[in-house]
């Protein structure tokens, strides 16, 4: 099976192929459709390296409304480094959208630049609890336009004691998708 066998609109594929891949990883072939095709909760275990950051990324990039500038997927993740490695990831897939941003929220840095990408609005944020439960606290963090949710090595941040802080994003975040979520989102035409 190739990308262009999975749903995606041709600027995610022309992405992907940019950067050499031919081909999904089994992770893959089963994420993309299913989450392109369902509003359903989904738990995938792969070991690391078999691609689940594009099974999960890839998607959520699709259902991306580019128009829209406000922050409609959400991506948790436990610490700072993977933090910035999905979104380096996610805007490597998505370098042929020019209208959507994607934007990193982790502590340990100078927090002006996140709450200036915050400002121009991200349509995808990749962040830390921590992190983003401080912005929701300041109220530059919006999720109410938030339609999907990935909470990637949610057992690690368990683990790390972020339950609390987990449970209040959960909260800040809508638990109805809006009646506009299953319309392709890409500026192009979409082969979903």
């Amino acid at each position: 099976m190739k990308f262009n066998g999975l749903g995606l609109c041709k600027e995610l594929r022309d992405g992907i192929e940019s950067l050499g891949f031919k081909e999904p990883t089994p992770i893959q072939q089963e994420v993309i459709p299913f989450m392109l095709e369902n509003r359903a909760d989904l738990v995938a275990l792969a070991q690391t390296g078999t691609g689940k950051t594009g099974a999960f990324g890839l998607p959520l990039l699709e259902k991306i409304d580019p128009e829209n500038r406000n922050t409609q997927a959400l991506i948790l993740c436990p610490t700072r480094e993977l933090c910035i490695q999905i979104a380096y990831d996610l805007q490597s897939y998505a370098k042929k959208m020019d209208a959507t941003r994607i934007l990193a929220l982790y502590g340990g840095t100078d927090i002006r630049p996140q709450l200036d990408g915050l400002d121009q609005g991200a349509q995808l944020i990749v962040a830390t609890p921590g992190r983003l439960l401080d912005l929701l606290g300041t109220r530059k963090a919006k999720l109410n336009a938030v339609e999907r949710l990935v909470l990637d090595e949610a057992d690690e941040m368990l683990n790390m004691g972020f339950e609390r802080e987990l449970n209040e994003i959960l909260d800040a975040v809508p638990k109805k998708p809006s009646a506009c979520s299953s319309r392709p989102r890409c500026r192009n035409a979409c082969s979903a």
